[in-house]
Protein backbone atom coordinates (compact mmCIF):
# COMPACT_ATOMS: atom_id res chain seq x y z
CA UNK A 1 0.00 0.00 0.00
CA UNK A 2 1.63 3.13 -0.73
CA UNK A 3 3.05 5.62 1.72
CA UNK A 4 1.42 9.01 0.92
CA UNK A 5 1.57 12.23 3.17
CA UNK A 6 -0.02 15.71 2.56
CA UNK A 7 1.30 18.56 4.39
CA UNK A 8 -0.26 22.39 4.30
CA UNK A 9 -3.30 24.53 5.52
CA UNK A 10 -6.22 22.57 5.78
CA UNK A 11 -10.34 24.00 6.83
CA UNK A 12 -13.95 23.46 7.09
CA UNK A 13 -15.97 24.07 4.39
CA UNK A 14 -19.40 24.59 5.09
CA UNK A 15 -21.92 24.67 1.88
CA UNK A 16 -25.29 26.42 3.53
CA UNK A 17 -27.81 25.69 0.36
CA UNK A 18 -30.62 28.63 0.53
CA UNK A 19 -33.72 29.42 -1.22
CA UNK A 20 -34.55 33.05 -2.12
CA UNK A 21 -37.55 34.31 -3.62
CA UNK A 22 -38.13 38.29 -2.91
CA UNK A 23 -35.39 41.30 -2.47
CA UNK A 24 -34.99 43.19 0.92
CA UNK A 25 -36.57 45.87 1.32
CA UNK A 26 -33.10 47.05 3.24
CA UNK A 27 -31.24 46.75 0.47
CA UNK A 28 -31.41 45.40 -3.62
CA UNK A 29 -30.03 41.72 -1.99
CA UNK A 30 -31.58 38.35 -2.50
CA UNK A 31 -33.36 37.35 1.25
CA UNK A 32 -31.73 33.26 1.54
CA UNK A 33 -33.52 31.33 3.87
CA UNK A 34 -31.44 28.08 4.81
CA UNK A 35 -32.73 24.78 3.99
CA UNK A 36 -29.61 22.44 4.78
CA UNK A 37 -25.90 22.83 5.52
CA UNK A 38 -23.05 20.61 4.02
CA UNK A 39 -19.68 19.95 5.38
CA UNK A 40 -16.55 18.34 4.50
CA UNK A 41 -12.60 19.09 4.67
CA UNK A 42 -11.46 21.74 2.83
CA UNK A 43 -7.55 22.95 1.20
CA UNK A 44 -5.27 20.56 2.38
CA UNK A 45 -7.74 18.06 3.63
CA UNK A 46 -9.69 17.98 0.71
CA UNK A 47 -6.25 16.46 -0.81
CA UNK A 48 -6.36 14.19 1.19
CA UNK A 49 -9.66 12.87 0.55
CA UNK A 50 -9.40 12.69 -2.71
CA UNK A 51 -6.35 10.69 -2.54
CA UNK A 52 -8.23 8.28 -0.33
CA UNK A 53 -10.61 8.17 -2.95
CA UNK A 54 -8.14 7.27 -5.82
CA UNK A 55 -6.55 5.64 -3.96
CA UNK A 56 -9.11 3.50 -1.50
CA UNK A 57 -6.86 3.70 1.28
CA UNK A 58 -7.47 5.69 4.53
CA UNK A 59 -3.97 6.12 5.98
CA UNK A 60 -3.07 8.79 4.28
CA UNK A 61 -1.38 10.91 6.74
CA UNK A 62 -2.12 14.61 7.22
CA UNK A 63 0.38 17.38 8.50
CA UNK A 64 -1.89 20.67 9.32
CA UNK A 65 -2.24 23.80 11.85
CA UNK A 66 -4.06 22.86 15.16
CA UNK A 67 -6.22 26.06 14.40
CA UNK A 68 -9.82 25.63 12.38
CA UNK A 69 -10.37 27.92 9.76
CA UNK A 70 -13.97 27.85 8.10
CA UNK A 71 -15.41 28.83 4.88
CA UNK A 72 -18.72 29.35 4.75
CA UNK A 73 -20.45 29.26 1.31
CA UNK A 74 -24.15 30.80 0.63
CA UNK A 75 -25.52 29.29 -1.68
CA UNK A 76 -28.81 29.31 -3.84
CA UNK A 77 -30.29 25.75 -3.94
CA UNK A 78 -31.67 25.66 -7.35
CA UNK A 79 -29.12 27.22 -9.58
CA UNK A 80 -26.13 26.68 -7.26
CA UNK A 81 -25.26 30.10 -7.47
CA UNK A 82 -23.27 31.34 -4.91
CA UNK A 83 -24.24 34.34 -2.97
CA UNK A 84 -22.23 34.81 -0.32
CA UNK A 85 -18.33 33.21 1.20
CA UNK A 86 -17.48 34.43 4.68
CA UNK A 87 -13.78 33.00 5.66
CA UNK A 88 -13.43 33.20 9.70
CA UNK A 89 -9.55 35.09 10.13
CA UNK A 90 -6.85 33.11 11.80
CA UNK A 91 -3.58 34.07 12.36
CA UNK A 92 -1.26 31.22 12.23
CA UNK A 93 2.51 30.81 12.98
CA UNK A 94 4.91 28.44 11.57
CA UNK A 95 4.89 25.25 13.79
CA UNK A 96 6.46 22.23 11.67
CA UNK A 97 9.43 21.20 13.41
CA UNK A 98 11.95 20.34 10.58
CA UNK A 99 14.37 17.87 12.17
CA UNK A 100 15.99 14.24 11.54
CA UNK A 101 12.60 12.83 12.51
CA UNK A 102 11.01 14.54 9.61
CA UNK A 103 13.46 14.75 7.29
CA UNK A 104 13.33 10.07 7.68
CA UNK A 105 9.46 10.67 7.51
CA UNK A 106 9.48 12.68 4.64
CA UNK A 107 12.09 10.06 2.97
CA UNK A 108 10.09 6.82 3.69
CA UNK A 109 7.12 8.23 1.76
CA UNK A 110 6.42 7.25 -1.76
CA UNK A 111 4.07 10.65 -2.79
CA UNK A 112 4.70 14.23 -0.50
CA UNK A 113 2.20 16.65 -1.65
CA UNK A 114 2.38 19.78 -0.12
CA UNK A 115 -0.74 22.10 -0.16
CA UNK A 116 0.42 25.38 0.84
CA UNK A 117 -2.40 28.43 1.03
CA UNK A 118 0.49 30.96 2.43
CA UNK A 119 -1.61 31.57 5.70
CA UNK A 120 1.64 31.37 7.60
CA UNK A 121 1.48 27.76 8.75
CA UNK A 122 4.91 26.93 6.38
CA UNK A 123 7.63 28.85 5.64
CA UNK A 124 10.09 29.20 2.58
CA UNK A 125 12.77 27.38 4.74
CA UNK A 126 9.93 24.85 5.76
CA UNK A 127 8.97 24.23 1.62
CA UNK A 128 12.71 24.17 0.58
CA UNK A 129 13.52 21.20 3.59
CA UNK A 130 10.17 19.27 2.74
CA UNK A 131 11.19 19.06 -1.15
CA UNK A 132 14.83 18.46 -0.28
CA UNK A 133 13.69 15.09 1.28
CA UNK A 134 10.94 13.86 -0.57
CA UNK A 135 11.87 11.23 -2.86
CA UNK A 136 8.60 12.56 -5.49
CA UNK A 137 6.76 15.92 -4.59
CA UNK A 138 4.61 17.96 -5.77
CA UNK A 139 4.00 21.21 -4.37
CA UNK A 140 0.17 23.57 -5.30
CA UNK A 141 1.38 27.30 -3.36
CA UNK A 142 -0.70 30.51 -3.28
CA UNK A 143 2.65 32.20 -2.42
CA UNK A 144 5.32 33.93 -4.70
CA UNK A 145 7.66 31.41 -4.89
CA UNK A 146 11.90 31.09 -5.13
CA UNK A 147 13.94 29.28 -7.33
CA UNK A 148 15.43 27.55 -3.96
CA UNK A 149 12.16 26.14 -3.55
CA UNK A 150 10.60 25.43 -6.81
CA UNK A 151 14.26 23.31 -7.45
CA UNK A 152 13.36 21.26 -4.47
CA UNK A 153 9.97 19.38 -5.66
CA UNK A 154 9.51 16.88 -8.20
CA UNK A 155 6.53 19.33 -9.74
CA UNK A 156 5.09 22.36 -8.85
CA UNK A 157 1.13 23.42 -9.63
CA UNK A 158 0.15 26.83 -10.11
CA UNK A 159 -3.22 28.19 -11.75
CA UNK A 160 -3.34 30.81 -13.98
CA UNK A 161 -3.22 33.81 -11.73
CA UNK A 162 -0.55 32.09 -9.60
CA UNK A 163 1.58 31.59 -12.62
CA UNK A 164 1.06 35.17 -13.42
CA UNK A 165 2.55 35.85 -10.29
CA UNK A 166 5.60 33.72 -10.61
CA UNK A 167 6.42 34.80 -13.76
CA UNK A 168 10.18 35.17 -12.91
CA UNK A 169 10.02 30.74 -12.44
CA UNK A 170 8.09 29.92 -15.11
CA UNK A 171 10.65 28.55 -17.49
CA UNK A 172 11.80 25.50 -15.16
CA UNK A 173 10.59 23.09 -16.56
CA UNK A 174 8.41 20.61 -13.82
CA UNK A 175 5.95 23.89 -13.44
CA UNK A 176 2.28 22.78 -14.23
CA UNK A 177 -0.40 25.72 -15.01
CA UNK A 178 -3.90 24.84 -14.62
CA UNK A 179 -6.53 26.78 -16.64
CA UNK A 180 -10.01 25.92 -15.84
CA UNK A 181 -12.17 24.44 -18.26
CA UNK A 182 -9.18 24.97 -21.00
CA UNK A 183 -7.28 22.25 -19.33
CA UNK A 184 -3.41 22.54 -17.94
CA UNK A 185 0.15 24.05 -19.42
CA UNK A 186 3.29 22.86 -19.60
CA UNK A 187 6.48 23.35 -21.33
CA UNK A 188 4.51 25.81 -23.49
CA UNK A 189 2.12 22.57 -24.45
CA UNK A 190 -1.54 22.62 -23.67
CA UNK A 191 -3.16 19.37 -22.67
CA UNK A 192 -7.40 20.26 -22.65
CA UNK A 193 -9.61 19.14 -20.52
CA UNK A 194 -12.29 16.31 -21.94
CA UNK A 195 -14.90 18.25 -23.65
CA UNK A 196 -17.59 18.94 -22.94
CA UNK A 197 -17.96 20.36 -19.01
CA UNK A 198 -20.56 21.22 -17.33
CA UNK A 199 -19.30 23.30 -14.89
CA UNK A 200 -21.73 23.31 -11.47
CA UNK A 201 -19.08 23.87 -9.17
CA UNK A 202 -15.70 24.62 -9.38
CA UNK A 203 -14.62 24.43 -5.89
CA UNK A 204 -11.79 21.85 -4.77
CA UNK A 205 -11.01 21.52 -8.47
CA UNK A 206 -7.44 22.45 -8.03
CA UNK A 207 -6.98 20.15 -5.19
CA UNK A 208 -8.40 17.06 -7.14
CA UNK A 209 -5.55 17.94 -10.03
CA UNK A 210 -3.13 18.12 -8.08
CA UNK A 211 -3.67 14.86 -6.07
CA UNK A 212 -4.63 13.32 -9.36
CA UNK A 213 -1.92 14.13 -11.20
CA UNK A 214 0.90 13.14 -8.69
CA UNK A 215 -0.90 9.83 -7.98
CA UNK A 216 -1.37 8.69 -11.33
CA UNK A 217 2.48 9.95 -11.68
CA UNK A 218 3.31 7.27 -8.91
CA UNK A 219 2.04 4.37 -10.82
CA UNK A 220 3.05 5.57 -14.06
CA UNK A 221 5.94 7.70 -14.28
CA UNK A 222 4.26 9.47 -17.70
CA UNK A 223 3.56 12.58 -17.84
CA UNK A 224 0.92 12.75 -20.41
CA UNK A 225 -0.71 9.58 -18.72
CA UNK A 226 -0.97 11.78 -15.72
CA UNK A 227 -1.79 15.21 -17.01
CA UNK A 228 -5.03 13.32 -18.74
CA UNK A 229 -5.53 11.67 -15.81
CA UNK A 230 -5.60 14.97 -13.74
CA UNK A 231 -7.41 17.26 -15.78
CA UNK A 232 -10.51 14.25 -16.16
CA UNK A 233 -10.64 13.95 -12.64
CA UNK A 234 -11.12 17.48 -11.99
CA UNK A 235 -13.77 17.88 -14.33
CA UNK A 236 -15.29 15.08 -12.81
CA UNK A 237 -15.58 17.42 -9.69
CA UNK A 238 -16.75 20.97 -11.34
CA UNK A 239 -19.79 18.77 -12.75
CA UNK A 240 -21.05 18.40 -8.85
CA UNK A 241 -21.37 19.84 -5.51
CA UNK A 242 -18.69 19.68 -3.50
CA UNK A 243 -15.08 20.15 -3.20
CA UNK A 244 -14.28 16.19 -3.83
CA UNK A 245 -14.67 13.04 -6.21
CA UNK A 246 -17.32 11.15 -5.52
Amino acid sequence: MEKITVIGESCLDEFVYCNTNRLSPEAPVPVLVPEHTVRTSGMAGNVKRNLEVLTRATNVKLITQFETITKTRYIDEKSNHMFLRVDNKVELDPTIVCDSFLAEHLQNQDIVIVSDYNKGFLSNEDLEFIGKHSKLSILDSKRILTKEIIDKFTWVKLNKQEAYNNSHIMDDDNVITTLGSQGAMWNNTLYPSPTPIETIDVSGAGDTFTASFIYKYYLSNNFKRSITYANEQAGKVVQKRGVSLP
